[in-house]
């Protein structure tokens, strides 16, 4: 079914722009770090509000339509952000407007795109398929980020002798990106398979039946429990709490490492051009994160570890293996601010260790995306979209440029190394919540 792999590679691109490339955008826009990831956390504000209108989107129907509705107005946005860089004056607000609006039509086309998978093949088949959805993701992951940035720094070289070099390269690479774009949004066209009224409808009324643990997340009654669980024994706040500081050595890097690559030798930083940029963080760290998600994934389903007596006690061990990666990239690049290389394979040995840790810990998410959502995300090709994951992240990826302005880089990562113990413990101890109510097996 090539019509998987083009979905989700639609939904990809933006959200790869918005998510790394949007930072990059900014800062060579002339905005200062502090307000640079402000505004890119701000711009994650509509992947954080998808729970409150996911239900209005199914209500609507007409899932195919709505998908190629929405593309066609992604690619209407990327015409109009490539002309943002060239048609005003205050160019930052109208790249930022711009990038703001984007992220809310891919936050709609993620939520139909997930809702028309689900609802066109059943659960053993989407299993099947769901390889095929993240290799097309991380695929135009890596064209986006690392392709495109790589081309953005040739074209300043190329237009070095004009005064609006910067701008002039930008523009015409997202440009170029809006074009590739289009080539998808046409193949979908005709590609991606419409939904009969009456066969979406009997997908809703539960009419395709399956075993109790195959049953659609869509499922009104499950959202219902889990709701009534989260309001009535009022133990939310906790296990978010905990995922709030699981997460915040990842949140308070997501950004800086970026800052780190692009500030001058003279600021603490890396001083990498942008192709370098482009392939360390770009290729080789976008692979790097793919392979540790998928490995985490897999090992989840398949691997048992040796001594293990019990499901739960697997799955206890599993849990920590992931909880003990999660928060470690900041060590590396603690180390990296002392020693300052500038051989671009050391560069890139950094970032693909980093981002291998970074996307096999990330997998430690999962029992609490489940506690909140059931199984509404089983299908996900990355947690960094899904709404509570997103939330816990947008206040630490928001302060971070001002961390490291004020601290500079090699005290800001320090303090964030320190923070790798509290994000144990905090991992450790909301798994154990869970555990308790039931959420997870008990040994």
């Amino acid at each position: 079914m090539p019509w998987i792999a083009t979905l989700f590679a639609a939904e990809a691109i933006p959200s790869a722009m918005i998510t790394f490339v949007a930072l990059l955008m900014l800062l060579q826009l002339g905005e200062e770090w502090g307000r640079a990831t402000l505004l890119c956390g701000l711009l994650t504000l509509p992947w954080v509000l998808k729970s409150f209108v996911r239900a209005k989107v199914e209500r609507m129907g007409h899932l195919a339509l709505q998908l190629r509705l929405v593309e066609g107005a992604i690619f209407v946005m990327l015409v109009v952000l490539a002309f943002s860089f060239t048609g005003y004056e205050a160019r930052t607000w109208y790249v930022f407007a711009s990038l703001f609006v984007l992220c809310m039509l891919c936050a709609w086309h993620e939520l139909t795109a997930r809702q028309h998978y689900e609802h066109m093949l059943r659960p053993p088949l989407q299993r099947l398929y769901n390889p095929t959805k993240m290799f097309a993701s991380q695929a135009v992951c890596i064209v986006t980020y690392g392709i495109m940035i790589v081309g953005v720094g040739f074209l300043e070289v190329f237009y070095h002798n004009r005064h609006d070099v910067l701008t002039q390269s930008w523009s015409m690479s997202v440009y170029v990106l809006a074009g590739l774009y289009l080539l998808l949004v046409i193949y979908n066209i005709f590609a991606i398979p419409g939904t009969s009224h009456s066969q979406y409808a009997s997908v809703r009324a539960g009419r395709h039946h399956h075993d109790d643990n195959e049953e659609l997340s869509a499922s009104f009654r499950a959202e219902v429990r889990v709701l009534d669980r989260i309001m009535h024994k009022r133990q939310w706040f906790s296990v978010f709490f905990a995922l709030v500081v699981m997460l915040l050595p990842q949140g308070l890097m997501f950004h800086t490492r970026v800052l780190f690559f692009i500030a001058p030798r003279a600021m603490g930083g890396l001083g990498a051009t942008l192709q370098e940029i482009g392939l360390a963080q770009g290729t080789v760290g976008v692979m790097a994160f793919s392979v540790g998600l998928v490995l985490g994934s897999w090992l989840s389903q398949h691997v048992i570890f040796r001594g293990a007596t019990s499901e739960a006690t697997l799955r206890c061990r599993q849990q920590a293996a992931f909880i003990v990666a999660l928060p470690l990239s900041p060590l590396i690049y603690w180390y990296l601010s002392y020693e300052l290389p500038t051989s671009l394979l050391a560069m890139c040995g950094a970032t693909l260790v980093a981002q291998f840790l970074f996307g096999f810990g990330l997998n430690a998410c999962q029992p609490f995306v489940s506690f909140f959502s059931a199984d509404r995300y089983r299908s996900t090709t990355g947690y960094l979209y899904i709404p509570l994951v997103a939330l816990a992240l947008l206040p630490t990826m928001s302060v971070s440029g001002y961390l490291s302005t004020l601290l500079g880089f090699h005290h800001f990562f320090a303090l964030n190394s320190l923070a790798i113990p509290f994000a144990w413990t905090a991992g450790a101890a909301g798994i154990r919540l869970l555990r308790q109510k039931d959420t997870l097996p008990n040994d």
